[in-house]
């Protein structure tokens, strides 16, 4: 008994000890955490670094408050509209001797996301003020917002890789006939490729065409960025013979940019932290390479947004649209729905202007958060939709109430069509020899059946629905842009358009940005927009999401930016991008066992969305769940 006793009082001496190092790690975190937060009074004459970490986003999610804890990797996301705000205010600031990109970790964004940001960096440029990028190696995304500093570094054994959109999508007719799964596709449009996967083994004719015009739209649009930003530049060429130009300079593709002016300098971070401490002065005992910095955080807080003047709220809608509530990053319907309400009902909005960079999602979602933005037409607000990277199927369809819709030439948006998928299993159970019995009372008894298959009148049902929902929207669509309905049906189909297509055949009236569509807004409301404030109606993250952002910005601040990369090295970026395939075949796997709603996405949007290194082993997280959970 002595024995039994003494191991008792060890195990709950270990036991004791571990809660107590919990709680000391615990309180420890939050302590650095909450000692993280941006401190405004840090602010003094130096270089604004703007890092551009992760994707470059409408919205970031929330993050994850185990990741870190747990010495996992969190999410990287930069917010679009900090970065854009911390690059005007530096064009007039004294304090702001030079502006540095820091685009070692950047991983993309959608064309018009990216966009706007360099047209923001352009903005500070044409002030005078120095500009300097620096990154190992540049691919498109990354390239187009270098092109518009006055100095593009990059590491002398990585350089440039131009890639341009397309490339190739996964098919499962093959698949799924070998399996003997029957997926059973209700849709309507055209050009709604999106299911294709599910019902062919290649592109139709009719995608492949849509695709192409899309692809040579967006990539149009970005050799004239490029070719504005640095004229003298021979992008052309590395886009059309890359190979030639690499093995012209003997392999070293960091010399052969550098040759063709799409470089301008080479080094290592030392040699780039001593040119910028050229430029703005390096602090006292700190390790070589060092310069006077101000962080973008840190600088932001010493910029509040205004709180006087007659305030245009300002909802954004971003990420998938799905059914009932989700944080930032998704646009749940109740919650976006809840945010409008709530904001008209207790923020004296003049106006509203709602924000959209979406793919689309499920249209119950959808056409709930419409009829919220419609309140605000009904209270007499003036309503400005502001597209962003995207707006395409249930994306085009919040955005239906506008009064005005802004969009960038190259914004993703279109995709008016509707669909569904259900799979149902009865030929690969009767591989394994089970089959499926029982009693129908009625023709929809026990439907969607997934062992026994569906009926026809199940599936006459469904195709008719979703045929209804698409002539309600091509409704609202044709009411909203006063276009007759056969009209919308002809350019709908579910067909993606760039947004300078969109502008020319009605679906979009103007080119601007955010700033432009805020601008609209005061003016109907007959506002001076010099005058008026911005209001966000969005959720505010919970303490244990803003603990753990305070605790992210507190590691990075103690490895430094040599550590902070999700891709390093041109290699690791490109392998990145291509893993992001498997968390598409992850993703698709996972609609087809969970299409449980009518749904107004594009899904072939996905292409142009940034590699998420995360993406491969989220999707599979979420296919597992589907499989567990009912």
């Amino acid at each position: 008994m002595k024995l039994v006793r003494a191991a008792w009082k060890l195990l709950v001496g270990i036991k004791d000890a571990l809660v107590l190092l919990f709680m000391l790690l615990f309180f420890a975190a939050l302590f650095a955490a909450l000692t993280a937060r941006p401190n405004p009074a840090t602010v003094t004459d130096g270089a604004l670094v703007v890092a551009l970490q992760g994707q470059l986003v409408e919205q970031p999610e929330e993050t994850d408050p185990f990741a870190g804890l747990a010495g996992g990797q969190m999410a990287k996301q930069t917010r679009l509209r900090d970065v854009i705000r911390a690059l005007d205010l530096a064009k007039t600031d004294a304090r702001v001797k030079a502006v540095v990109l820091d685009m070692d970790s950047f991983t993309g964004g959608y064309p018009a996301v990216v966009a706007q940001a360099a047209e923001a960096v352009a903005a500070v440029r044409a002030t005078g003020k120095p500009v300097l990028a620096y990154a190992l190696g540049y691919t498109d995304a990354g390239y187009l917002i270098a092109a518009n500093a006055s100095e593009i570094w990059a590491h002398p054994l990585v350089g440039t890789a131009f890639m341009g959109p397309g490339g190739s999508q996964l098919y499962y007719k093959g698949l799924i006939d070998k399996l003997g799964v029957n997926a059973h596709i209700y849709r309507v449009g055209t050009y709604k490729s999106a299911v294709e996967p599910y019902l062919r083994a290649d592109q139709s004719p009719e995608a492949r065409a849509a695709n192409q015009a899309l692809y040579g739209a967006i990539l149009s649009r970005w050799q004239e960025l490029v070719s504005k930003a640095r004229p003298k530049a021979r992008v052309a060429d590395f886009l059309a013979r890359p190979a030639d130009m690499i093995r012209a300079a003997g392999g070293d593709m960091s010399r052969a940019n550098l040759a063709a002016g799409i470089l301008d300098k080479t080094g290592d971070k030392i040699a780039f932290g001593k040119r910028v401490a050229e430029l703005v002065g390096a602090p006292s005992g700190k390790p070589v390479g060092s310069f006077n910095t101000i962080k973008i955080a840190d600088y932001l807080a010493a910029n509040p947004l205004p709180t006087t003047g007659d305030a245009i709220g300002v909802v954004t809608i971003a990420g998938e649209i799905v059914d009932g509530e989700a944080g930032p990053g998704r646009a749940g319907g109740d919650t976006v729905a809840r945010l409008v309400l709530k904001g008209l009902a207790e923020k004296k909005l003049k106006a509203l202007v709602v924000r959209v960079d979406s793919p689309g999602g499920s249209v119950l979602a959808s056409e709930t958060i419409r009829q919220a933005i419609l309140q605000a037409k009904a209270q007499g607000l003036p309503v400005i939709v502001s597209m962003s990277g995207l707006a395409a199927s249930g994306g085009y369809w919040v955005s239906t109430p506008a009064d005005m819709i802004f969009a960038e030439p190259n914004t993703i948006t279109g995709s008016i069509g509707v669909f569904g998928v259900i799979p149902t299993f009865e030929n690969a159970l009767s591989k394994i020899g089970v089959t499926a019995d029982g009693v129908r009372t009625t023709p929809l008894s026990g439907q969607p059946d997934v062992f026994g298959g569906t009926t026809p009148e199940f599936d006459t049902i469904l195709q008719s629905s979703i045929e209804d929902i698409y002539r309600r929207f091509v409704g609202v669509v044709s009411a909203s842009r006063k276009l007759p309905p056969a009209r919308v049906n002809e350019i709908g189909q579910g067909r993606v358009w760039d947004g300078g297509t969109a502008r020319q055949i009605g679906l979009v009236d103007r080119f601007g940005g955010l700033k432009d569509a805020i601008a609209e807004a005061a003016r109907r409301a007959k506002l001076d927009p010099a005058k008026v404030r911005t209001v966000y109606l969005e959720k505010e993250p919970g303490w244990a999401a803003q603990i753990a952002e305070a605790w992210q910005r507190e590691q990075d601040r103690d490895k430094g930016s040599e550590d902070a990369a999700l891709g390093s090295d041109l290699f690791a970026r490109i392998a990145a991008d291509r893993r992001a395939s498997l968390a598409q075949a992850a993703g698709d796997v996972r609609r087809l066992l969970t299409g449980q709603s009518v749904q107004a996405r594009c899904l072939e949007c996905a292409g142009f969305a940034p590699a998420d290194p995360r993406g491969a082993d989220r999707a599979l997280a979420d296919l597992m769940l589907a499989r567990v959970l009912p």
